[in-house]
């Protein structure tokens, strides 16, 4: 397909027009904590009555922003079961961080987008959710990142937390201007290009494919300012069939399954040496010395966490297993304890964004002692193993 000549546009510079064929796509880049965005799409929408809408979603981002009550249907034993407890803790964060710039700009994160499905709606008009599901640009995003820059993506997703640095006139109205999420992702970007490649790059081809998928001959679709630029590059382009690829969670490297397999075997095979060659009562030493060099710094990450002592019994014993099988960490073991004995009412899971901006929220708030007691005890396993496999292997000789 050819993009034909720019169209003159009797819109601001966000909204822009892209002629494919016989049909016409305009585009409107708004900030995600932007009334004025907002105010923008719903405008867009009715002067223009396409055939179809589409907006920078996928299905679960649209029921969290559209859904009053959305935190009822969220199932943590299932999320930890899944091995999804990590995904919802930088989602978490990620939200935790539009809000707090929302309540400066005085508008509610993602208003734009809701604003545009309704506009839809009033009008009878299909919506299109456009967007690659959340889960999967943040497996790839994590997989693509060098395992030494990860802690320093970490880090920076924390420090975003507590960073309450009051926003000038000046960068306030630079920020309703734009993408503010993108915009963060392209700061990091500028030291970790491979996350700006999934997360920005990657993106804009999905929503461009998805775009042109929807009905119709005239589409309106909604995105954020960050994607505009690449959304229209990526519209001419035939990039279906990169679709599969990049909708997909990589797996993980056989380097990685081997080593994590090895650990183990390492350990166990140093025993079994160890009861051989040096007897028995050795061996058993060894093995006492395994099971508290794991269970004890497990043990005390889930007592920081402040968890319950039956989730703080459970790292002590789950740990030493657990570190023997790459299958399942000890933070998994101890995140589920601790939402059977002291799960998070309804209130918590809509208190956390503001809760997590503090340092006493983390404490208060159970949903987020349940991440606590997945993360501090699942370092404190990890600790364990190689002080306690230093100690079993030197042993050896």
């Amino acid at each position: 397909m050819q993009n034909d000549a720019p169209v003159e546009s009797k819109y601001p510079p966000e909204v822009q027009t892209v002629l494919l064929g016989e049909r016409t796509i305009i585009l409107v880049g708004t900030a995600h904590i932007s009334q004025q965005s907002a105010d923008l799409a719903r405008q867009v929408i009715e002067l223009e009555k396409p055939d179809c809408v589409c907006i920078e979603l996928d299905q679960k981002r649209y029921d969290a922003l559209a859904r009053k009550k959305r935190w009822e249907a969220l199932d943590l034993k299932q999320i930890i079961r899944t091995k999804q407890l990590s995904t919802l803790a930088v989602n978490l964060i990620l939200a935790s961080y539009q809000k707090k710039l929302g309540a400066q700009l005085g508008v509610m994160p993602g208003t734009e987008l809701l604003e545009a499905a309704q506009a839809a709606e009033d009008s009878h008009i299909p919506v299109a959710l456009c967007d690659r599901e959340v889960r999967v640009t943040l497996r790839r995003a994590w997989r693509a990142t060098p395992s030494w820059k990860k802690s320093y993506l970490l880090a920076n997703l924390m420090a975003s937390l507590f960073d309450n640095t009051a926003l000038d006139e000046e960068k306030l109205n630079e920020l309703k201007q734009q993408d503010v999420l993108s915009e963060l992702l392209n700061e990091l970007g500028q030291s970790m290009p491979e996350l700006k490649t999934v997360i920005i790059d990657e993106r804009d081809t999905f929503l461009a494919e998805k775009i042109k998928a929807s009905q119709g001959k005239k589409i309106v679709a909604v995105v954020g300012a960050g994607h505009l630029a690449g959304t229209i590059r990526a519209l001419p382009e035939d990039g279906a069939a990169r679709l599969a690829e990049i909708n997909t969670i990589p797996p993980v490297s056989p380097v990685w399954k081997v080593l994590g397999w090895s650990i183990p075997a390492i350990i166990i095979g140093s025993i079994i040496f160890i009861a051989l060659h040096k007897g028995g009562a050795v061996a058993g030493a060894n093995i006492i010395y395994w099971i508290l060099a794991n269970g004890i710094p497990s043990a005390i990450g889930a007592a920081i966490a402040l968890s319950h002592p039956f989730t703080i019994i459970g790292a002590f014993v789950a740990a030493p297993i657990t570190s023997l099988t790459p299958v399942i960490g000890a933070g998994y073991v101890t995140a589920f304890i601790q939402v059977m004995v002291r799960p998070p009412v309804v209130r918590e899971f809509e208190t956390a964004l503001d809760d997590m901006t503090t340092f006493k929220g983390w404490w208060r708030n159970k949903l987020l002692k349940v991440i606590m007691a997945f993360l501090l005890p699942g370092f404190g396993s990890m600790i364990g193993t190689w002080v306690g496999g230093a100690k079993i292997i030197s042993n050896l000789f």
